[in-house]
């Protein structure tokens, strides 16, 4: 598999912690949160099952170094296709239930990754700094549509993260496997379904 000949190459460069972010990202797109764990990040990377506990000290802190990078990454991702969706702030909004299905997609990590539980525990500046960054975002495109207060900004943002959650959830579920649908497909619909969020 091409990503795992990524990961392996960094780690052979000299860089065990940068491979075993990356192959904690391929394992997550690979499997899920679910059946995660470091062994098998270990296993993906041919280190011993020691190995990622000299730069990670357990579980968490190798996913909260993860979540970090996801949530700049997905941050970027949103941003970006804000700008490009035009000045309607629905459809700015909506844009961002597109980026996440893509972003998803290609990484695995999404907001149970980037929030999830256990890692409030670690203190990491970093991460904290980028998972903010991502809410604050996606907070400012759901109050330009008009939302009253910032419970109900929340609500919205709450409402369109579930929608694209949901699509590639059912995605990678192969509940669209029928149509041979692909991720772009995929954000399509999300789109058009968190766009009447705010209709």
């Amino acid at each position: 598999m091409e990503a795992s000949v990524s990961a392996n190459r960094a780690y052979h460069h000299g860089d065990l912690r940068a491979a075993l972010i990356t192959a904690t990202f391929e394992l997550l797109a690979e499997q899920g949160l679910q059946k995660f764990s470091v062994a098998a990040v270990a296993r993906r990377l041919q280190v011993s099952s020691a190995a990622p506990y000299r730069h990670f000290p357990d579980r968490d802190h190798l996913l909260a170094a993860v979540s970090g990078v996801a949530a700049r990454e997905l941050n970027s991702a949103v941003a970006e296709a804000a700008g490009a969706a035009g000045p309607d702030p629905g459809d700015r909004l909506a844009a961002a239930a597109g980026a996440y299905v893509r972003h998803v997609y290609r990484t695995g990590a999404g907001l149970p990754v980037i929030y999830a539980a256990g890692l409030s525990r670690i203190e990491d500046d970093g991460r904290q700094q980028h998972t903010r960054a991502l809410m604050a975002t996606l907070m400012d495109l759901a109050a330009a549509t008009g939302t009253p207060d910032q419970r109900e900004t929340l609500l919205l943002v709450e409402a369109t993260i579930a929608v694209a959650h949901g699509y590639i959830a059912l995605f990678a579920d192969g509940f669209f496997t029928r149509g041979h649908h692909s991720a772009d497909d995929i954000a399509a619909r999300a789109i058009e379904a968190a766009r009447t969020l705010t209709k």
